[in-house]
């Protein structure tokens, strides 16, 4: 189980640190209904985790070692395929940063989020981890990595949890000590949100990359091993 949760590191950082929904918590924690939408929000945002990793683990669990305790076939294809596409997203995200001189700006439906409503915040959180290709890509090479390992039941449940856990992280802290101390967290939030909106794609860019080359290297080493 150690050996399980030490591959799901990288992509529960990979999810962890995304910066759109970081951003949306951060206009949610700034707007007049702080507390019920990004309340919805962390919940929406961890059952898509949840939810899309679960459902690949059931999946893929039956056919995730070979006899021989080695990655099946599947497990390692899936693992090369997920990896490729999330090099060609980090390509696409380094393409898109702002070049020098110019100013990043944020997709145009943050501009709502001030208006959103407990069921609508509840919606992009799942959306955004659940059906955003990137987390998307992260989500089904977690379900696959822990079908792959063949563990009981009740570990693949810690697993689970631990994963959505550190998933979910940057979007739950924010939540959490903005509830617990709201006068204090503006500026900081404030600060961040800037940063974040201009230098999204940079940081995406070379987080996909290094975490797409992982799952290659690893599909590659379970066919070839």
């Amino acid at each position: 189980m150690g050996a399980t949760i030490g591959d799901l590191l990288p992509l529960a950082i990979g999810i962890a640190i995304s910066p759109i929904p970081i951003i949306a918590t951060i206009l949610m924690l700034l707007s007049k209904q702080a507390g019920k939408t990004s309340t919805a929000f962390l919940i929406g945002w961890v059952a898509g985790i949840v939810v899309v990793t679960v459902v690949v683990l059931l999946l893929v669990g039956e056919a995730g070692d070979s006899d021989g305790g080695k990655p099946s076939t599947l497990s390692s294809v899936l693992k090369l395929v997920f990896g490729a596409a999330l090099v060609l997203l980090a390509l696409e995200q380094w393409r898109s940063r702002p070049k020098a001189g110019e100013t990043g700006e944020m997709p145009k439906w943050m501009g709502a989020i001030e208006s959103f409503t407990f069921g609508k915040a509840l919606g992009l959180g799942f959306l955004l981890s659940g059906a955003n290709p990137k987390n998307l890509l992260m989500c089904l090479g977690a379900g696959t990595t822990i079908g792959a390992a063949h563990l009981s039941t009740g570990e693949d449940i810690v697993v689970v949890a631990i994963f959505t856990v550190l998933a979910a992280s940057t979007v739950a802290v924010p939540v959490i000590g903005f509830l617990v101390a709201r006068n204090r967290m503006e500026a900081p939030l404030t600060d961040l949100r800037g940063w974040l909106t201009q230098n999204n794609a940079a940081v995406m860019g070379v987080l996909l990359l290094v975490i797409g080359a992982d799952l290659i290297g690893k599909g590659i080493t379970g066919l070839t091993a």
